[in-house]
């Protein structure tokens, strides 16, 4: 060994160090993602941090340059437990460590009330699955969505209900949450112009599973359809409930109730009797869906649940900003959001002036023989 040139015995720490000194010359570029991570939402949360993640894997992957430089992009995934004090918390935590985009947050109730932290500090705020229109309409030009809003969503399930199902009288059930109570105005108020009548108006909250006197009351004013504005861990036992008091009227919701959870949550009682509506194209129908269902379902070992093409589509839209922008820093990435257009997986990703998407699209569908099957497209 000590008879070999210098050069050999050298090369293989030159090119340890040289690797070690390329690792070390990338720019980290943290984005942070809050959503619920435990709790009866949980399911949503993890189904969103995953297709970031894959995002990421897939944009890291390419050796990715930003003005110049190499750059890595990592998550920070924060638990916001669907709670607006701790997601005022987890948006703070943002804030003070300078990330440089936040996906998230998971509910309107949490986005809504985290708007501003983000906005002092020019932190771009993405939802991909926060619908209540006030989102947007908050004043910030940092606030971003990557679906259709409740408004979209509420006008297309009652034109469904009124045209399709041919449905007159309906009776209303939400959680009193923003994203809820939110759709079942809109819908209220879309409902009544075609000429329906609400038999009732009923109240309950995110934390409730025990709907029966609710649901006496319903059953009593002999409904053609139930609205309920709320997520699946409620609606999946409202319908069981439903089933149980001989209701024949079906519940309609808005993506709330659209997953794939629904099928766990309400086995043997989930068959053409719940319609709703989803924020975008039917996975099948999404431009990128296919394949993307595939990588998710390969990596994962589980189906997407909802949310996941949608935080991919908005991990992809921060990538595409930075690009855009020649930097990563917060400000600049917010600031190039407002330009970026391109072709995602789940349709065409360009902002209006509020950072609703410029074309947006919902898909009715409902449940039948254990599978969720699209009915019908509306498009802007």
């Amino acid at each position: 060994m000590s008879r070999l040139p210098l050069r050999l015995l050298l090369a293989p720490a030159f090119a340890l160090a040289l690797c070690t000194t390329q690792v070390r010359a990338q720019t980290v570029v943290t984005i942070g993602y809050a959503g619920a991570l435990s709790g009866a939402q949980a399911h949503f949360g993890k189904d969103s941090e995953r297709g970031i993640r894959l995002a990421m894997e897939e944009i890291n992957a390419s050796h990715p340059i930003v003005g110049g430089k190499p750059v890595r992009f990592e998550l920070d995934a924060e638990d916001d437990a669907a709670d607006p004090r701790v997601a005022t918390t987890v948006a703070q935590r943002f804030a003070d460590s300078r990330v440089s985009a936040v996906i998230g947050h998971q509910n309107s109730g949490t986005s809504n009330a985290v708007a501003h932290i983000y906005a002092q500090q020019h932190i771009a705020e993405l939802t991909p699955s926060a619908t209540s229109p006030s989102f947007t309409r908050l004043g910030f030009d940092t606030t971003f969505r990557m679906l259709a809003n409740d408004d979209f969503l509420g006008e297309a399930l009652a034109r469904y209900v009124v045209e399709q199902l041919k449905a007159r009288r309906v009776a209303v059930i939400d959680d009193r949450t923003a994203y809820g109570q939110g759709i079942a105005d809109v819908f209220v108020n879309r409902l009544q112009a075609a000429g329906a009548t609400i038999v009732t108006r009923e109240y309950s909250t995110d934390k409730a599973f025990d709907f029966k006197a609710i649901l006496t009351r319903v059953k009593g004013l002999d409904p053609q359809v139930v609205f309920f504005g709320g997520m699946d861990a409620q609606g999946a036992p409202m319908l069981k409930q439903m089933h149980q008091y001989a209701i024949q009227a079906p519940l309609v919701g808005g993506d709330g109730l659209c997953t794939t959870e629904m099928l766990k949550l309400a086995v043997g009682v989930l068959n053409h009797n719940l319609y709703c509506a989803d924020g975008g194209r039917s996975l099948a129908k999404m431009p990128g869906g296919p394949a993307f269902a595939a990588r998710f379902q390969a990596k994962y070992g589980e189906p997407v649940q909802l949310y996941a093409p949608y935080a991919y589509d908005a991990m992809m839209a921060i990538y595409h900003a930075a690009t855009l922008a020649g930097a990563t820093d917060a400000a600049s990435i917010a600031a190039a959001l407002h330009r970026v257009s391109f072709q995602g997986v789940t349709g065409q990703i360009a902002f209006d002036e509020h950072g609703d998407l410029r074309a947006p699209a919902a898909t009715i569908s409902t449940y039948q023989d254990g599978k969720k099957m699209a009915l019908s497209e509306v498009t802007k």
